[in-house]
Order: structure tokens, then sequence, then C-alpha cells
């Protein structure tokens, strides 16, 4: 290869360079809206599309796949599935405050479901598009530039009448940025669009007095409304959104909660997520009012019932979904845009100024095309006038020449070398006619049925037409107050015939509060079988059935209903359970396993103590590790708030064996898996921090470890089996903490 075609650069700029080039191309080109039309590129080339395919609101329907093939060959080279996602989105009239494609088929629906595929869907433009967005592009309002492969011309821009980067509304996410605009209602925002067109000078408040707020096409309720100034202003913030909730009252003191509609981010699988979500309140027992939950939504609309026991406070249940679940949720507001070829971060006044500046420059180019064609007709019709005057002459002329040439030579400039006339008069006349070149050729082609009376007077009839368009057209070009009433006519049409009523209530409502039922403090029982299940029953049916509940189950205590469970592992973890979220119910009940209600792991760790929050409180706590270190920690350490916490510090490949609130025990006895066992006083061990290692119990030879640690109270005899033989702890002689100990065979 030759030396000289290799380029050497250093790798870090050209990373730079190539990574700065992309992201202005996915900023500029891809992701984000222009603020002119609202449109991102892909959008305003599938428009352009179905626009030059002419498939027009009052045309059938096209197959999606025809637009989405056109629009991918000629304009957007990139995958199809952009450009249908693209064609869907604007034909869904749950996501777009104005839909801008009348779509036939399958095309999705508010609870998540995709469109069809292409293949089967069709799809038009609808009114609005066509005589809002596309109705001034044969008038050489906007530039068009080269396609991708230079072989087609595109809009840079489409010269759309309405703000419709307001009304629609915009999502994108390009590099390091991120675009979110909420939709608005079509006839406010053209409303503040006049007001700012009658007084520049007027403040976003003002403009707010025409533009409430956003305006979702799901309804719901904005309860942030005096925020709403601040985020107009800056194009920045929170916009706080509830769903509607209505009350049917039914018989026997029932009442079913409707929710009729949904916040805006809850569209599509969140409405999922959100009946998950209530169904999870009441498996948790957040509440118990709940008796039956059902999606009964159609094409008619939202409709979710929530049907409540006897007597519950609907009001306070709703306020507890505000809290707990998507039923109140957040807009983040970033109104994002290319404006003047660079993305910026516009407030409301900045939008609307960027939109009356572009109606004021499509509608300086339309009236001066326009006046450009309607003078070129009054040229043309003075000539035709001026020649029906003169006809006789023309005919003489016409007869008299050879040719084409010779005629129109003597029509411009008066030359009648060559041509025959009838008279010396006629060529004096002949000589002093001077049509331009327009004329002319506008006479030459003029057919004799033009000559009819009738139609010479049509032929003034509509040269007075052309002159007052012309002083029309000079009037709105002239005087930026004509142009400005032409401008709002049109948005007054628009809005007269596209304008619906406001779905969005706005408002100033403070955070839900919900108010938890006060629960009678009960003693109940917990218990847990050596299979992990757990409940708690009522203590009369304990004590009717004591004998079986201790004999099958392994850990048995009482508790308070509205305390907690602690469950120490081996692993030095602490584990929180309320009373409430374990089952309550029948002593003969199966129970929920431990695992489901905690976030204890059985797979890699296991219990070594469960007990009552109350009973730590007012004990001290022993712990026993396998490599022998072992410490008293004060119970109140443990009464904490997070479900799960490190209940001790573990040196490395150590593990708790034994965990035990004290009473009346007076002495501990170790035991190794080497058969050591070592008998020392309680008071031998010293009380630590929960977070500290301790000291340690006994010495132990180089392959052993505790297996297991014995409590003894003063008097109380205590016999475990050992090597298939009893073996009476109290026989053991007592010894010193930190000493190896007696081996037993």
């Amino acid at each position: 290869m030759d030396d000289n075609r290799i380029i050497k650069t250093e790798y870090s700029e050209e990373m730079q360079k190539s990574f700065i080039d992309y992201a202005m191309s996915t900023i500029i080109a891809r992701a984000l809206p222009d603020v002119r039309d609202g449109l991102k590129p892909v959008q305003r080339r599938t428009l352009y599309d179905m626009y030059e395919l002419g498939i027009r609101y009052d045309r059938p329907y096209r197959k999606s796949a025809r637009i989405v093939g056109d629009t991918m060959g000629k304009y957007h080279p990139h995958g199809d599935s952009s450009i249908y996602d693209a064609l869907v989105v604007m034909s869904q009239d749950f996501k777009k405050e104005l839909p801008l494609v009348d779509g036939h088929g399958n095309f999705g629906n508010i609870e998540g479901d995709g469109a069809a595929a292409m293949r089967y869907t069709e799809a038009r433009l609808q009114k609005v598009t066509q005589e809002a967005f596309l109705g001034d592009l044969d008038k050489d309002v906007v530039d068009f530039v080269p396609n991708f492969d230079e072989t087609e011309k595109e809009p840079s821009v489409l010269p759309v009448k309405i703000p419709n980067f307001l009304v629609n509304g915009s999502e994108g996410i390009a590099v390091g940025m991120v675009t979110s605009t909420p939709p608005h209602n079509l006839g406010e925002v053209i409303d503040a669009m006049k007001a700012y067109m009658r007084d520049e000078s007027i403040t976003t408040a003002g403009l707010m007095r025409y533009m409430k707020g956003p305006d979702f096409p799901t309804g719901g309720i904005v309860t942030n409304k005096d925020e709403l100034l601040k985020i107009y202003e800056t194009g920045v913030g929170k916009i706080k959104i509830r769903g509607k909730v209505e009350f049917e009252r039914l018989k026997g003191g029932k009442t079913n909660v409707v929710i009729t509609e949904i916040p805006y981010p809850m569209i599509g699988m969140n409405i999922s997520k959100f009946l998950s979500d209530v169904a999870g309140l009441a498996e948790t027992k957040k509440t118990q009012d709940i008796v039956d939950i059902s999606n009964q939504s159609s094409k008619e609309g939202i409709r979710i019932v929530i049907e409540l026991r006897k007597d519950a406070d609907a009001e306070n249940f709703v306020n507890l979904l505000y809290k707990k679940t998507r039923l109140e949720d957040t807009f983040g507001v970033n109104m994002l845009a290319i404006c003047s070829g660079r993305p910026e971060t516009m407030g409301l006044k900045a939008v609307l100024k960027a939109n009356v500046d572009f109606q004021f420059q499509i509608a300086t180019r339309k009236y001066t095309n326009l006046l450009a064609k309607e003078m070129e007709r009054k040229e043309i019709q003075e000539g035709l006038i001026k020649a029906c005057n003169v006809i006789d002459l023309i005919i003489e002329i016409l007869r008299g020449s050879k040719d084409r040439n010779m005629a129109k030579n003597c029509l411009v400039e008066g030359k009648t070398e060559g041509i025959k006339f009838k008279s010396k008069e006629s060529r004096i006349m002949a000589e002093q006619l001077r049509f331009s070149e327009k004329q002319a050729n506008a006479i030459l082609e003029m057919r004799l049925y033009k000559l009819i009376g009738l139609e010479i007077e049509a032929l003034i009839k509509e040269h007075e037409n052309t002159m007052a368009s012309i002083y029309r057209y000079e009037d709105i070009l002239e005087r930026r107050d004509s142009m400005a009433q032409v401008i709002i006519n049109e948005l007054d049409s628009f809005k007269k015939e596209f304008a619906r009523r406001r779905r969005t209530a706005i408002e100033n409502l403070g955070e839900a509060v919900y108010k938890e039922k006060e629960i009678e403090e009960t003693e109940v029982i917990f218990l847990m079988d050596r299979f992990g299940y757990a409940k708690t029953v009522d203590t009369a049916a304990y004590e009717r059935n004591k004998e079986a509940a201790d004999a099958e189950n392994k850990y048995v205590f009482s508790c308070k209903n509205t305390g907690k469970v602690c469950l120490f592992t081996s692993t030095g973890q602490l584990h929180t359970i309320k009373v409430m979220d374990i089952p309550f119910g029948r002593f003969r009940d199966k129970g929920t396993p431990i695992d489901n209600i905690s976030n204890y792991n059985s797979e890699k760790e296991s219990i070594v103590c469960i007990t009552s929050q109350t009973e730590l409180n007012l004990r001290q706590v022993i712990f026993v590790t396998a490599q022998s270190m072992v410490k008293l920690v004060d119970g109140g350490e443990f009464d904490v708030s997070k479900r799960t916490v490190a209940a001790t510090k573990l040196g490395e490949g150590d593990s708790v064996v034994s965990v035990m609130p004290l009473t009346e025990q007076r002495s501990v006895v170790l035991r190794t898996k080497e058969g050591y066992f070592l008998r020392f006083s309680i008071e031998e061990i010293p009380e630590k921090k929960k977070g500290a290692l301790g000291v340690r119990g006994m010495k132990l030879g180089a392959k052993d470890a505790v297996e297991d640690a014995y409590y003894i109270k003063n008097g109380e005899e205590v016999i475990i089996e050992y090597k298939d033989k009893p073996l009476a702890l109290n026989s053991l002689r007592p010894g010193k903490r930190d000493t190896k100990g007696t081996k037993k065979s």
C-alpha cells in the first residue's frame, strides 16, 4: 500500500471527533423535535411521504407497509420499526392531543398492547394534518434539502400553522439530554399564541390565563397548580398528576372505588402494574378493605373497579392508592427542542415566540410567491385586454407574417419588416406595438373563442380580481398588523374546527394523607415448624393445643401483634419481620415460608435464633461463633427500623453458632467438633457493641470449631445426648473462659 494514503492520527482525537459527530447526529437528526413544527425527523419524513403518495384524509387508506417502505427508501434510511412506531404513535389518541394520522386496523391500545404488523394495518392523513401541517407545501414556504442519497428533495421543516410542539408534546432521549414536553389543549395554545401576537411583552403568567397548563389525553387531575408558573417560565420541572376516582355506593353499605381517568405516565403496561400493586396492598396487609379488583376498561374508556368491604373508609383508601401506587404520578418536564439549529431548553414564552416568528416567515414567503404569481397574471391579463382592443390589427399581423418569430418580434418590438399589411396606417400602428415577452406569447396562444363578448367581460372581471389580490398581498407584506390578522384568522379557523374541551383538571391539592387504622394490641403466639413455615395464632388456640404445638414446632413464643420478630442467622445478619406480616389464623393452618415474609435466604444462611423484639429489649444477648468468639450485647441495640442489619461482626471464615437472650442463665457450655467441652460463668463474658468481634471463649485446636452452646440456670439439671449417651452438663467441672476444656469420648 502507498504510504501516502495512510493518515496518521491520535486515537483519542479520532474517538472524540467520531463521538461528537455521532452525538450531534442523534441530537439534531433523530431524537429531538424542531420547535417550529414540533416534529422529529422520522415523523416529518413519514408525514411528507404520505403527502407525496397522495394519501389524503378524503382518499382511501393505504397499507402501512407501503408508507413505511416508501419513507425508508426515499427519506429515512433506518429500521422499518422506527418508522412504523412513529406512524403508530401519531395515530394514538390516548398519547397525542391531536392525532396526525388516521389509522385503520389494530394500532394498539391504552393498556400497552402493541399495534398489529404493518402489513395488516392501513393509514391516511388526518384532516388537520392535511390543512395545518402540509397545506402550504406547494407554495415554496420552506426550504427543501437533498435526501440521504441526493436523489430526492425533502422539507427541512413542515409549514405547520399551529404550535404543535406544545399541542402534542414530545418525548425523546438524545446523547446527554432528554426532551419531555406534556401535551396541551389546542384551543388554549392558540389563544395563548394570539395573546402573544397582540402583546409581545406579555408575561408567562399572562399567557397562562389562556393556557392553564397541560391537557393530557387521558384526563386526570394536575395537583400542583401553583408550581406550573415556574415550570413554564423555565421549561423544567415536575407536574404531579392523579387519576380521577368516583365512588359507587352499593346496597348493604359496600362501596366501589371506580377509576375513570388515569395519570398520563400510567399508559401501557403500567396499568397492569397498578393492578398488581393494588393486589399487593391486600397481600401485604397494608389494607384489609379490598374485596375484589377488576379492569372493566373498553373502547369507551378507562374503568377500573375496586370493591371495598362493608363500612370501609373509601376516601382514606383512595389516599392510600395515591401514596402507594401510580394512581398519583409525576411527569418530568424538560421542554428541550431544536431552535435555530441547536438544542435549547425553552420556556412557554420562548416557544410561542419561535412559533410566531416561524408563522411570519412562512407567511412572508407564501404571500411573496403569491404576489409574484398575481403580478405575472396581471401582466398577461393586461396584454390580452389590450390585444382585444386592437384585435383586427393583430390578425392582420398574423396573416401577413411568414413565421411565429416574425409575428412575435412585431408584437414585442414593433418590427414590421417582411410583414404584408393591407394599408400604410396598419403598418404605422404595428410599429407602435410594445407588448412584453409574456404578453406576446399569451396573445399568440390565445384561442379565437376568447374574442366572444362574454369572454372578454370575464377577462376584465378576472383582471379586477387579480388587482384586488395584488392590493391585498401587498398590504399583508407591507403591514405587520395585516399579516398578523391573517395568521390569527387561520388560527381561529383551526380552533373552531379541531379544538375540543379540556380533559385534565388543574387544581391545588395537598399531599394525600392516609390514616392507618389503629390496631388493637393483643398477645399472639408465634409458631414455626422445622420446615420454616411460620404463623401466629390466638393465645387461647395455643393453650387448647399446647402439647401438639410444642411438639410440632421448632420455635414457640408469645409476642405482641403490633411488634416485630427478630431472626438471627449464621452469617451474622438480623432480619426483622412485622408480626402483622406473618399470617394469623387457625392452629392447623400451614403458615407461610419464613423466606417469603423476610429477607432471610435459606440457600445462603441458616437460622440460629428467633425471638420477639420486645423480649430482646429487656435482655442482654449472648453471641457464640464457630471460632469461639463470645460477647454480650444489650438487646436494645437490635431495636432497628430496617428489615436487615448486621447483628454482629465476624472474623474471616467465621459464622454464628448460638444467639441467646439471657434471663436466669448463669453459665454456658461450649462444645467443639472434636468433642471438647468447656463450662464457664457468663459473668466472664464482657458486654460489647453489636459491631465488635467479642473475646475468645475457649482455646481450639488447629482444625477444631465450636459446634454448639448450652446455657444452665442455677440448680437446673441439663442433660444432652452425646454420641448416643446421655451427658449431664451440670457434672462438668466449671472452668475458666479461654481455656481448652475437657474432651469427652
